[in-house]
């Protein structure tokens, strides 16, 4: 049965914010100058194509009455004319508000991608990553066109509807009016869609966001899905998931289809009036054919920008919702920055220091509890003990992916909430269990974390990580394309290329978490020799599952219940025969080693 995988954004209740459209101005102001001009050349446009119902008024009421050839011709000419200028400036304005919706698009995004790599590793744990990948997309191309071509066409909407209003006035006020008694009635019915049109295709963005975190979820963990044979119960969650979008869809058509006939129906009632007060009541003598033409002509004309202003501000009402969720990521705290006067931290030797932290990833619930220990430089420390214990986190807070409760964590005796994030990250070197490829060669690869490093630099710490015979052995070598997340790579190769490109980074602190985890025994034993040179001289971290490969470590640390329960070398341990003791005697003996 299928479940409701995500939560569902909340549906905005406020009918229209203008701070968020006063915010977004910060966009718009670069481009105001093009804009202008755009307007300008657009107004051209419509006042143009205005001229063309007067026009045939002459043609009617004097030209072909008068049977004047000559000055039907150049009534013909001029109106072929004012077509041609009329498209031309329209296709000149098209062209720019192009240019400028698409800048806008890119000046949003890159904020959004530059503020979404400083948010902290919480976020994302949060969040499923297709509703994050949707408001940098889908969301940011629907706000750029109501914050260009949208600002644009309401004044000009308005520009166009006094126009409008001043040549049908001029051409006859009488039956002005009454195309103006038609627009009570129009605004009561707009009024009663527009209402229900709105929440309608909120409801759309909202079922469309939750169908776009599942699938992005889907493709990711196609193997898994596989694996566990849940084809079919993922099939029906997401056939759920796709008929909510379809059925959300099909009311906002519902009402958006209500629109265009409503309008349709007053247009064609008034401007039967039009014809039947002109002739009917005001008579021939009072009023032309060619006039009541014209006015026809304007007439339906009037009703074009009402109703595109109706849109535009429906658009706006939807759009401001999208626009929300842009500022609501961008005002995602940095909850893990440079503190204010943060200093550069110097060339570091390797001293870890924990000064009675605390720390916990939820408010009132402490992973680490008064946590205190120090680690000199050089020293190589394991990390062991249950999952969940904090071994990981201790090692997180080193590199400060989270900030402690309380407490503090010292990088050479200087306290790590005081200088800056990249002089601290960049000095250190973190393998992880779940080692991530990008997309590219595997030397681009290698020289992610230093940029600058040559292709002999890359290939000798390919060579002390054992890594280097599998690539070389592979058709193009360190040039061999590897796709997203390295799937054309086995797990081990992947964590052995991780290790060439954390070892070429050459940090003074490493933390190697699970690493090794994913690797054969075989070319564990192999790949030793090139972690003992990569541990020399550096301060390093070791969260290792196999206990066999910590023995050598200076320090072992057994976390448990919020704390180090033990510490020692192994041998010191072993003879205290307590926590590590048993741990240890348990996997060798499911091992088989005596």
């Amino acid at each position: 049965m299928a479940r409701n995988t995500f939560k569902e954004d909340e549906v905005l209740e406020t009918p229209f914010d203008f701070h968020h459209l006063l915010r977004a101005s910060v966009y718009v102001k670069k481009y105001v100058k093009r804009m202008v001009l755009a307007l300008f050349i657009s107004a051209l446009a419509a006042i143009t194509g205005l001229l063309n119902p007067v026009i045939v008024q002459k043609a009617l009421d004097e030209a072909i009455p008068q049977k004047d050839k000559k000055m039907l011709v150049g009534l013909v000419i001029l109106l072929a004319v004012t077509y041609i200028v009329s498209i031309a400036f329209s296709t000149i304005r098209s062209r720019i508000m192009t240019v400028v919706g698409q800048s806008i698009i890119f000046d949003i995004r890159k904020d959004l991608f530059a503020h979404l790599q400083k948010l902290p590793f919480q976020y994302y744990d949060d969040r499923p990553h297709g509703k994050i990948m949707i408001r940098v997309v889908n969301y940011v191309n629907s706000v750029s066109d109501m914050l260009s071509n949208g600002l644009i066409n309401v004044v000009l909407e308005i520009l166009n509807m006094v126009f409008i209003v001043i040549f049908m006035l001029l051409v006859d006020v009488k039956l002005s009016f009454v195309v103006f008694a038609g627009v009570p009635v129009l605004a009561a019915v707009l009024s009663y869609i527009k209402k229900h049109q709105r929440r309608a295709w909120q409801q759309v963005s909202n079922k469309n966001s939750n169908l776009n975190a599942y699938l992005q979820e889907n493709i990711a963990g196609a193997r898994i899905t596989q694996i566990f044979a849940r084809e079919e119960e993922n099939a029906e969650i997401f056939e759920t998931l796709s008929g909510k979008c379809k059925d959300a869809w099909m009311g906002a058509i519902r009402y958006s289809n209500l629109v265009w006939p409503a309008i349709d129906d007053i247009a064609v009632v008034v401007r039967a009036a039009i014809f039947a007060v002109g002739l009917l009541v005001l008579g021939p003598e009072a009023v032309s054919l060619g006039t009541i033409v014209a006015i026809s002509s304007y007439a339906s004309r009037f009703w074009q920008p009402i109703m595109n202003l109706g849109n535009i501000f429906n658009n706006f009402i939807n759009n401001i919702a999208y626009l929300e969720r842009i500022f609501e990521t961008l005002d995602e705290p940095v909850t893990v920055d440079d503190e204010p006067g943060a200093g550069e931290l110097p060339k570091i030797k390797g001293k870890v220091t924990f000064d009675d932290v605390c720390f916990g990833y939820e408010p009132g619930q402490h992973v680490l509890e008064h946590v205190s220990f120090t680690v000199n430089p050089g020293e190589s420390v394991a990390l062991v003990g249950p999952t969940g214990a904090g071994k990981s986190t201790i090692v997180n807070l080193i590199s400060r992916f989270y900030n402690v409760t309380s407490g503090r964590v010292l990088v050479d005796d200087q306290d790590i909430s005081k200088v800056t994030l990249h002089s601290l990250r960049s000095q250190m070197g973190i393998m992880l269990q779940d080692s991530f490829i990008f997309s590219g060669t595997i030397e681009d690869n290698i020289r992610y974390g230093k940029l600058d490093a040559t292709a002999e630099e890359i290939k000798e710490a390919s060579k002390v990580v054992c890594a280097d015979s599998f690539i070389e052995s592979m058709a193009d070598g360190y040039q061999t394309e590897v796709k997203e997340r390295g799937s054309l790579l086995s797990q081990g190769q992947r964590q052995l290329i991780s290790f060439a490109r954390t070892l070429l980074s050459d940090p003074a602190i490493l933390v190697l978490d699970e690493a090794t985890s994913s690797i054969d025994v075989q070319t564990e034993k192999a790949l030793q020799q090139g972690l003992n040179a990569m541990l020399q001289g550096r301060t390093s971290f070791i969260i290792a599952h196999r206990l066999s490969t910590i023995k050598n470590c200076d320090k072992i640390m057994y976390i448990s219940d919020g704390g180090i329960q033990e510490c020692g070398t192994h041998d010191e341990l072993m003879a205290k025969k307590g926590a590590y003791y048993k741990l240890y005697t348990a996997q060798m003996g499911e091992l088989g080693v005596a």
